[in-house]
């Protein structure tokens, strides 16, 4: 097992090189330890190294003395939604790496009610209890680890029936038609697919590659990426579709796409959202991560909500809702997360949501964001560099008589500035890949263009 799989938020790598069926028998009874767990909810996603490692992991959890209940293929929201729906778990954990390309597999854990385990919150202490159990002579794998046991504590449950009911809860859409184009990139939002089908005599439904009998022979699932939306957006004009939706790798983010075949930034759809959210729940608070364009707080404050900015990645972002009473949090990467999902996220939920105030206010949805458009932001822009400490160091130097923020990285604002001349920026090293991220956001394109050019030359050269 490489040490080095072992993220900030999750477990992933390179299968079999990194992480095989004795690292995930290994973290198995690791977690158990660490979590003092009695029984847990187990799941994996479609890809060809899932069945052996989601094997053996529920072999290391058995052998730990831990009940498991086996939740066969799922999504990482149904993951989230079985650790507060199943009463008698005591976490979840998936066989999962998201958008990874389909050599890669990896594991997410998290306690009772999506309480999320991090490098900072109980992974780094599995990572060293799974490399200690590895390294001890006398330790073996057991035999026939890549199947399943046939053992008194192990149990199956269906997730997906309660999931998607509980979702279509959710629907409000009178005599609304619509017209939805889903591209699942034939990864795990195809297990979504059926809530959109509940409501036939509302939602004409149009599919782009939703189909797990060729899991992952695709483009990439990575709805952050504006490439990986070209044939959606084709295709919603194509069809004249009323929305475009594309999930990412085990469907917990997902992007939009308005009828026009305009990308929908996803920081504007977190202020989209809590419009929604505001108007049935007037005063609550709304999360929105450090990168998010400036009118994402001021749409939040408009509709008569309390904005508080977050700082980046699942973990933070969930404690951050239970210490505060958040009803939403969004990330500019396509994560929304929500309250009645326990800080889960839940994609489909937030399509729903969309699709309700389309059909109660009888607007398209490129109207009903167009006033979030309201400044000028460049998309997520990475930079590989060799010493991130000393372009921070530099960055902050020449930006000394901006706003500092170093929740996360550094953010530097000047928005205090006179109207036309506001701007801000963020960089921060990615927790999951090796490189800096730039976002930055102005009043006008111009101020935008020279602004970017600015930071970047700081940062590459």
């Amino acid at each position: 097992m490489n040490p080095s799989i072992f993220k900030a938020y999750d477990v992933r790598g390179i299968y079999p090189q990194d992480i095989d069926e004795a690292a995930a028998y290994a973290i198995g009874r690791a977690a158990v330890a660490e979590l003092g767990a009695q029984k847990l909810a187990v799941g994996r996603d479609a890809r060809d190294s899932g069945p052996a490692l989601h094997a053996a992991l529920i072999h290391g959890i058995l052998d730990a003395g831990c009940a498991v209940v086996d939740l066969g293929m799922i999504t990482t929201p149904m993951l989230y939604f079985a650790s507060w729906h199943l009463e008698d778990v005591d976490g979840a954990i998936a066989v999962t790496a998201s958008h990874n390309p389909p050599e890669y597999n990896g594991i997410k854990i998290c306690r009772k009610n999506v309480v999320q385990v991090g490098g900072d919150s109980g992974l780094t202490a599995i990572r060293d209890r799974a490399i200690a159990l590895l390294d001890d002579p006398v330790f073996a794998v057991p035999d026939n680890v890549t199947t399943l046991p046939n053992h008194a504590q192990l149990a199956t449950a269906d997730i997906n029936t309660p999931y998607q009911d509980y979702v279509a809860s959710f629907a409000h859409f009178g005599t609304k038609k619509f017209h939805v184009v889903i591209d699942a990139a034939n990864t795990m939002g195809v297990l979504d697919v059926p809530i959109y089908e509940k409501f036939a005599d509302n939602i004409k439904i149009t599919t782009l590659y939703c189909d797990l009998d060729h899991a992952y022979e695709a483009h990439e699932a990575n709805p952050l990426k504006a490439e990986t939306l070209d044939e959606l957006r084709e295709k919603v004009v194509e069809v004249g579709a009323s929305l475009g939706v594309a999930y990412d790798g085990d469907a917990d983010r997902i992007g939009f796409v308005d009828e026009r075949g305009d990308i929908i930034p996803m920081d504007l759809i977190t202020g989209l959202l809590a419009r929604i959210i505001l108007a049935d729940h007037p005063g609550a608070t709304i999360l929105y991560d450090l990168r998010s364009s400036q009118a994402v707080k001021e749409v939040i404050e408009e509709a008569g909500g309390v904005a508080e900015e977050c700082r980046v990645g699942g973990p933070f972002i969930r404690d951050h809702m239970r210490r505060t009473g958040a009803l939403l949090a969004g990330e500019i990467s396509g994560h929304y997360y929500f309250h009645t999902n326990r800080t889960g996220e839940l994609p489909t939920y937030a399509a729903f949501l969309l699709l309700n105030l389309m059909a109660t206010t009888g607007t398209n949805i490129s109207a009903l964001v167009a006033d979030l458009r309201r400044y000028h932001k460049i998309p997520e822009t990475n930079s590989t560099v060799d010493n991130p400490d000393a372009v921070i160091a530099h960055l902050k130097e020449h930006y000394s008589d901006g706003a500092l923020d170093e929740r996360d990285g550094i953010k530097i604002s000047y928005w205090d500035a006179p109207a036309g001349q506001r701007w801000w920026f963020s960089v921060r090293t990615s927790n999951t890949e090796p490189v800096m991220r730039l976002n930055l956001e102005a009043d006008t394109e111009e101020l935008m263009r020279a602004k970017r050019d600015e930071v970047l030359s700081i940062i590459r050269n």
